[in-house]
C-alpha cells in the first residue's frame, strides 16, 4: 500500500477518537484524578484502529500516546527551563521528543492490538490487558527506565481494587483497567458489527470472556475489602519527616550553606519533643558533601548525639569509583543516636541527564539538562538499614516508581520503606502529587509502610493497605510524626516478584506466533 492510500485511509474521526484516547487518560492521573476515566479512555482508539493497515494504526497510536504523555510529564519542561538554563522553545522541543520517545510504546501497542484483533477469535479484552502490560514493562527497563503514567497508577485512589497489588504489582491493576476497555469495546462495538455475519455459537469467547472478567473484578474487589478490614499487628514506631522547603537555588549556595544546616537543626530539635525512633530528611539535604567536608561534618555529629535519635539524611558523598578518582554519589546516610554511620545506600537509578549523562562517549555534545553539582556514581548495592526498631529500605527520588527495585529491599528483609526526594525542581506542577501517588502501589505490593520526606513537598504515610496517613501540602516548612506498623511478613510480589508481567509477556508472544504462524491471510 502506497503512502498516499495510508494517510487516506486515517479519517479525521479516526484522528478525533486517537486524539481522545489520550485526553482521556491524561485527565485519569493527578492532578486532575478522574480514574473512573481510564477505564474507558483506550476504547476510542480501539475504536480508531479497526480495519486499519499497520502504518495507519502505528500513527493512530502515536498520537494517542503524545497526547496521554505530554498531559503527564510536561513538567519536564519546567526544570529545564528554570533550573537547567535551557530556553524555553528548547525545553518545549526536548519535552516533546521524550514525550514522543514514550508514544512510540503506544505506537508498537497499537499495531500489535491491531495486528492480533484481525481475523482472530481472541476477544480484545484479552489481546488489549496482556499487550498493554507487555509494553509497560519493556517501557520500565528499557533504555531511559521512565515507567511514569504507568495506566494502573492512576488508580491510587481506588483503594479496594489495587489490593491485588500484593499478587500482580501494579501491571495487575493495568490489566484490569485495559481488559475492561476491551469489553467495551467488544460489547459495545465488536460484537454489533460481527453479529450480521457471525453465528451466534461462534461468538461464545467474547461472551465468556465478559463473564469471567466480571467475575474477577469482583473477586479483586471482595478480595480488597477484606484486605482493607485487617488491621497491622506488627510492632508500632514514631518516625518524623522533616520537610525544610529549602528553594532549588539556595542548596548549594555557599551564602546560604548556614542557613540550610540551622534550618534542619531546628526542626529536628523540634521533631525530637515528639519522641520518634528515627528522623529522617529529604534527599540531599545537607548543603555540603558528607565526610568531604570534616568541620561540617563533625558539627553534624556533634548535634546527632544531642538528639540521641536514628538520623536517615540525604547526602552527596565522595568515592573511589573504579578507575581510582573520585567521584559523587547520591546517597541516603542513617546515623546512630551515639553520631556514627550506621549504614550508607548510594543511589542505583539515576536520572538521565539531571544526575548522569547516558551514552557520553558516542554523543559528547549532550549535556546535563538541569544544574547540579556533577555527574554521580552509580549505586551497586541494595543496602537495607538495620536499627534497632525497623529495617529501612531507603530509596532515593524517583527509585520508588521502580516495583522491581523496591521489592528487592523488601525482600532482603526491609520492613519499612522510606523514600527521600527533592522535587523542588518541579514547582508546582503535578510531577510532586504524581510522584507521591506511585508510593501508594510499593506499600501495597510488598505490605510494609511507607514514609516520605520530600524537600518542598509532598511528605507523608502510608500503611500497608496504602491508605494515606498523613500529607503535608507543597513549599510549606513543616514536620510529620506518625506512629505506623512494622512486621516482618512478606506479599506473594515481594517473594515472587514480576509473574504476572511475565505471564502477559509471555501470552503476547503466543499469541503473535500463533497469528503468524497459524492463522490464515497475508497481514498489511
Amino acid at each position: 500500500m502506497n503512502k498516499l492510500s495510508d494517510i487516506t485511509q486515517v479519517k479525521k474521526t479516526d484522528i478525533l477518537f486517537a486524539s481522545a484516547s489520550g485526553i482521556l487518560l491524561g485527565l485519569g492521573f493527578p492532578q486532575f484524578n478522574l480514574y473512573p476515566l481510564a477505564w474507558a479512555a483506550l476504547v476510542p482508539l480501539f475504536a480508531a484502529l479497526r480495519d486499519k493497515n499497520t502504518k495507519s494504526a502505528f500513527y493512530l497510536g502515536l498520537l494517542a500516546g503524545l497526547i496521554y504523555f505530554l498531559g503527564t510529564i510536561y513538567w519536564v519542561y519546567h526544570s529545564m527551563y528554570f533550573y537547567g538554563g535551557v530556553p524555553l522553545i528548547l525545553s518545549i522541543l526536548l519535552l516533546i521528543l521524550l514525550s514522543l520517545s514514550q508514544a512510540l510504546y503506544v505506537g508498537a501497542f497499537a499495531v500489535l492490538f491491531n495486528f492480533l484483533s484481525k481475523r482472530s477469535s481472541i476477544p480484545a479484552l484479552f489481546i488489549a490487558p496482556v499487550l498493554w502490560v507487555t509494553i509497560e514493562y519493556i517501557r520500565t527497563y528499557t533504555i531511559f527506565n521512565f515507567p511514569w503514567s504507568i495506566l494502573g497508577y492512576s488508580q491510587y485512589k481506588f483503594l479496594p481494587l489495587i489490593q491485588i497489588s500484593d499478587i500482580t504489582g501494579v501491571y495487575g491493576i493495568s490489566f484490569l483497567v485495559a481488559a475492561f476497555n476491551g469489553a467495551i469495546y467488544d460489547a459495545a462495538v465488536l460484537w454489533p458489527k460481527k453479529s450480521d455475519e457471525t453465528p451466534l455459537a461462534a461468538r461464545w469467547p467474547h461472551a465468556l470472556s465478559i463473564i469471567i472478567l466480571v467475575s474477577i473484578l469482583i473477586s479483586s474487589l471482595f478480595y480488597g475489602m477484606g484486605k482493607l478490614k485487617e488491621t497491622d499487628k506488627g510492632r508500632k514506631i514514631r518516625v518524623s519527616v522533616i520537610q525544610g522547603n529549602v528553594e532549588q537555588d539556595k542548596k548549594w549556595d555557599s551564602k546560604f550553606q548556614t542557613e540550610v544546616i540551622d534550618k534542619y537543626k531546628r526542626l529536628s530539635i523540634k521533631a525530637a519533643s515528639d519522641n520518634p525512633d528515627i528522623i529522617v530528611w529529604p534527599e540531599s539535604a545537607l548543603p555540603f558533601v558528607f565526610e568531604y567536608h570534616k568541620t561540617l561534618t563533625e558539627e553534624l555529629v556533634a548535634f546527632q548525639k544531642q538528639l540521641n535519635r536514628y538520623l536517615l539524611f540525604g547526602s552527596v558523598m565522595s568515592k573511589v569509583n573504579t578507575t581510582g578518582n573520585n567521584q559523587l554519589s547520591n546517597s541516603a546516610v542513617l546515623l546512630s543516636p551515639d553520631g556514627s554511620i550506621k549504614s550508607v545506600y548510594d543511589k542505583i537509578h539515576l536520572v538521565p541527564y539531571g544526575e548522569y549523562v547516558p551514552l557520553r562517549d558516542l554523543f559528547p555534545f549532550v549535556g546535563k539538562l538541569v544544574t547540579a553539582i556533577g555527574d554521580f556514581i552509580m549505586g551497586e548495592e541494595t543496602t537495607v538499614m538495620e536499627t534497632t526498631v525497623a529495617k529501612i529500605g531507603p530509596l532515593i527520588c524517583y527509585e520508588i516508581i521502580f516495583p522491581g527495585l523496591v521489592r528487592q529491599f523488601v525482600d532482603k528483609g526491609a520492613n519499612v520503606l522510606v523514600t527521600i526526594t527533592n522535587d523542588a525542581w518541579f514547582g508546582r506542577t503535578a510531577a510532586a502529587y504524581q510522584h507521591f501517588s506511585m508510593a501508594v502501589f510499593r506499600a501495597v505490593e510488598n505490605r510494609v509502610p511507607v514514609a516520605r520526606a520530600a524537600n518542598t513537598g509532598i511528605s507523608g504515610f502510608f500503611d500497608s493497605r496504602g491508605r494515606i496517613i498523613n500529607k503535608s501540602n507543597l513549599f510549606v516548612e513543616t514536620i510529620l510524626t506518625e506512629e505506623i506498623s512494622v512486621g516482618d511478613k512478606k506479599s506473594f510480589y515481594t517473594k515472587h516478584g514480576d509473574i504476572f508481567a511475565w505471564f502477559c509477556i509471555t501470552s503476547s508472544v503466543l499469541m503473535i506466533i500463533f497469528r503468524l504462524f497459524f492463522t490464515k491471510g497475508k497481514n498489511n
